[in-house]
């Protein structure tokens, strides 16, 4: 442990405005703050932000997209070197030290190591494929209702769980007109995949097959079937979770770092019973952990070596802090956890449920608290990331005010 890093109590933490680096109090886990004094914010929780090797992390700043050296976390101070001034980050590549952002319209890419830096297209698209080839984006299209019909493509909607009288919420299903389009770096040639009436969002390259993509079909998630994968040539359009009853909701799905698993927040139905869900992408094989309302998060992840989960916990306002849907009333007491969580699968052989004739196993976790939020104002998410390692957990807050990234220790302090 650095010499300059001290056990200090709460009331000393929020005396003052931003601590470097500090033992919780709560946890005994220590904390790092990686951004510097003007703040800074780590990247939504499935966009990549380490390099493939694993010895940087890249994160905005209002100076621009800064990175440092995950091997030094802990032995010494930290030092974010801005890599590209004045742009924010969309991704770090896959299998180079590239990383992504747009510049006047135009996709742009940096060496993190080298600074090179290369124009990519001025064409649309956001996510870069795993071998850096294609890009994949959404685009508004006044066709996409009639290709829909044409092509019998799903509606997306499970119509037989739904009640049409309710009101859908701020999320409001139907109602667009868009494609999905990928563009082929080489030739500059777009084409059109898909189609939908539905809102096209939560788009993801898998890590490890350039031709898979995830993506979902927005919308109040009780109404829409939401989870999907397709190739990028447009083939094999496949629903990752159909819905069983009434009220039941999943999404925030994500990759595992192998591409193989695809991860979700599942309730069933919203605000009763709370899962962390996994499908496998190649076999079908499904498995679930329960997951006590106190440690639902707003968003999960995985280790790069599929061994370890984090949440990121939920704020007052969340589902874990209401009664099931259609009353959907605040809980009092309180039944959200504010809190970084390290969920550990447990060793024992998982039980088996049947779900609409379908068998899934049923794991169980060993969770453990990181990083006390209860300071944290959720209207903005932390969104917590492994450091290749599993040494760290990345996460952004404002538990002190200015939005910050942190860094929360694994193993306790010793």
């Amino acid at each position: 442990m650095w010499a300059f890093c001290l056990a200090v109590s709460a009331s000393a933490i929020h005396a003052q405005e931003t601590p470097r680096n500090w033992i919780d109090p709560a946890t005994g886990h220590r904390i790092i703050r990686l951004s510097g004094d003007e703040g800074g914010s780590s990247l939504y929780f499935h966009q990549n932000t380490y390099t493939p090797k694993g010895d940087k992390l890249i994160f905005d700043t209002k100076a621009g997209i800064a990175a440092i050296d995950v091997a030094k976390l802990g032995k010494e101070p930290v030092k974010a070197e801005v890599v590209v001034p004045e742009a924010r980050a969309i991704s770090v590549a896959w299998r180079t030290p590239d990383v992504y952002y747009r510049k006047n319209g135009t996709l742009m890419a940096t060496n993190i190591e080298t600074k090179a830096t290369r124009e990519i297209t001025a064409l649309r698209g956001s996510v870069m494929n795993a071998d850096e080839t294609l890009l994949v984006g959404f685009e508004n299209d006044p066709d996409a209702p009639a290709k829909v019909k044409e092509l019998g493509l799903p509606t997306l909607v499970t119509a037989d769980l739904v009640n049409r009288s309710e009101p859908p919420g701020r999320l409001r299903p139907g109602g667009r007109s868009l494609a999905m389009t990928v563009t082929d770096i080489k030739t500059g040639t777009t084409k059109k995949i898909h189609y939908s009436t539905e809102w096209l969002n939560h788009l993801q390259a898998s890590p490890t097959d350039p031709s898979r993509v995830l993506f979902c079909h927005e919308g109040a998630w009780h109404q829409v079937d939401r989870t999907w994968t397709i190739r990028t040539d447009g083939t094999e359009l496949k629903l990752m979770h159909k819905r069983t009853m009434p009220y039941e909701i999943e999404g925030h799905e994500f990759f595992s770092y192998d591409g193989k698993w695809i991860w979700y927040d599942l309730q069933t139905p919203r605000s009763k019973d709370f899962w962390l869900a996994g499908v496998n992408i190649e076999t079908s094989e499904r498995i679930r952990y329960p997951i006590p309302r106190g440690q639902w998060s707003v968003h999960y992840n995985i280790s790069r070596d599929g061994q370890l989960f984090a949440g990121d916990g939920g704020g007052p306002g969340s589902v874990a802090n209401q009664t099931p849907l259609p009353q959907s009333r605040k809980l009092d007491p309180p039944g959200n956890g504010q809190w970084i969580y390290l969920f550990t699968p447990s060793s024992e052989p998982a039980e088996t449920m049947n779900v609409a004739g379908e068998q899934i196993k049923i794991g169980k976790f060993h969770a453990e608290k990181l990083a006390d939020l209860s300071k944290h104002d959720y209207r903005l998410e932390p969104n917590v990331t492994f450091t290749p390692g599993n040494k760290w957990i990345v996460f952004r807050s404002n538990m002190h005010g200015a939005t910050h990234t942190y860094a929360v220790e694994v193993a306790k302090a010793q």
